[in-house]
């Protein structure tokens, strides 16, 4: 059985709106997208990654403990390149599992996700360096002065981002650093180091690694508001101070029917892209209230499109993760009583109306993105 942890964080509800070009895009989606996600069998795939790539992007999926897994229907849907040309680990590369007790580093899981993944075609994010979770207690109850701590980031960075250069597209340095509201969220690197571990982290990652794209990666920053502005301030200055930043992920952790309009979010985006910035869409799901119903299966195809939607009108936007590829394997059961439902693919690894709608979106996409690999 596969793992679930209960270390994701998750989007607050926002207001929910659908753009007109959004609208249109679903009401030409597969009769599908008004049934039931058992009878979306009835159409074939589309080839999400391959309709993404042709506009400058990518679509991929998260995968854990692929080392464990032996479920042959979701591997075959996972590996399948043409869905999904990206994959991410979900846990294989935290510092828990890196370096859970000071300087021994285990890579083992990590390499199995990078060359199953590599076997398959498809290319990897990392996936992360300093979060507030999943750190391992020896780093959190060391009550380390600052300079120690620094060394510490400092060695544990070199080490990783060094084992896996040349390997990845990107990683995401720095995991979900602000609160709600726009403050620091007070974990062991704010609270020892101060805004400070930010630059740190950054500047060791491309030290180790000079071509690897690098990233800020949080949740709740879809469209302009406290969050998202306080990630803008905080990308403005360091992009000042020649800090290395190349982009910001957006995790997209949504509730179905409850999600900000597109034009919000491509205003968002493109003043990030005005600092010559790239956005990825990092962690896509949209949970729904179960049981599911025809209803929330049809909101759910289009709220997927306006999220997509968001992103092929961007140009800096590279391209779209989807936090796993099936129902059965979503963290969302786990941490949501009575919610769940989330992607792309049903538990039964067939494609549901959002699969779709989100199809529909790819292929009528006009603006080219800048991504060009797997």
């Amino acid at each position: 059985m596969h793992e679930l942890r209960p270390f994701y964080s998750q989007c607050l509800a926002t207001t929910s709106s659908v753009s007109a070009t959004t609208a249109s895009v679903v009401a030409t989606t597969s009769s599908t997208s008004t049934t039931t996600s058992a009878s979306a069998t009835s159409s074939p795939l589309r080839g999400l990654n391959l309709l993404a790539k042709a506009k400058g992007r990518y679509f991929g999926s998260a995968i854990d403990a692929i080392w464990s897994i032996t479920d042959a229907p979701y591997l075959a849907l996972a590996g399948n390149s043409s869905e999904f040309g990206m994959q991410t680990p979900g846990n294989a590369m935290k510092w828990d599992t890196i370096e859970p007790t000071q300087n021994v580093f285990s890579y083992t899981h990590g390499d199995d996700t990078v060359t199953w993944a590599k076997g398959n075609g498809q290319t990897i994010r990392g996936h992360n360096f300093l979060w507030y979770n999943q750190v391992p207690s020896w780093v959190t109850a060391g009550n380390f002065a600052n300079a120690t701590l620094i060394a510490i980031i400092q060695n544990h960075i070199a080490n990783e981002a060094g084992h896996y250069k040349g390997e990845l597209y990107c990683w995401d340095v720095i995991n979900e650093p602000f609160n709600d509201d726009g403050t620091w969220r007070a974990d062991v690197w704010y609270n020892t180091i101060g805004p400070a571990f930010v630059p740190i982290a950054l500047i060791a990652a491309r030290a180790a690694d000079p071509t690897v794209k690098l990233y800020i990666n949080d949740y709740n920053i879809e469209s302009i508001g406290a969050k998202s502005t306080a990630h803008y301030t905080l990308a403005q200055s360091l992009l000042a101070a020649g800090v290395p930043l190349n982009g910001i992920g957006c995790q997209g952790h949504l509730i179905v029917g409850e999600l900000p309009t597109t034009a919000s979010v491509v205003a968002n985006y493109a003043r990030f892209a005005a600092l010559g910035l790239e956005w990825a869409i990092t962690e896509l799901d949209i949970r729904m209230t179960l049981p599911e119903t025809t209803a929330l299966l049809t909101q759910q195809a289009t709220d997927y499109a306006t999220i997509v939607s968001a992103c092929v009108e961007s140009s800096a936007c590279v391209g779209i993760t989807t936090w796993d590829t099936s129902d059965d394997y979503s963290w969302i059961p786990g941490v949501f009583a009575g919610q769940g439902d989330a992607l792309l693919f049903d538990s039964n690894k067939q494609p549901k109306p959002a699969y779709y709608s989100t199809a529909n979106v790819l292929a009528a996409a006009t603006v080219s993105g800048t991504y060009s690999g797997a």
